[in-house]
């Protein structure tokens, strides 16, 4: 189980939503969950459905217009206890 925190920033646009919500939309279209937060998204998983979450988010995001991510992974972090 690993644990990534990434935080997504759509540039030269003035609508944010729509990029973030195609984005979160393609994450959930791969399986994952995630926890939202006011200034990034936490996710955990196997390396693959975490990579695959981040891969489908930044292609839904870039099919908007030029965009952002950045992201910590960790094997270290499982908030299971």
């Amino acid at each position: 189980m690993i644990t990534t925190q990434f935080s997504l920033y759509p540039l030269r646009t003035q609508h944010l939503g729509p990029v973030l919500d195609a984005a979160m939309t393609a994450i959930r279209e791969t399986g994952g969950t995630c926890q939202v937060g006011l200034m990034s998204t936490v996710m955990e998983g196997t390396e693959e459905e975490l990579f695959a979450a981040l891969r489908a988010a930044f292609a839904a995001a870039a099919a908007h217009g030029d965009v952002v991510l950045v992201a910590s992974v960790s094997n270290a972090c499982d908030t299971r206890g």
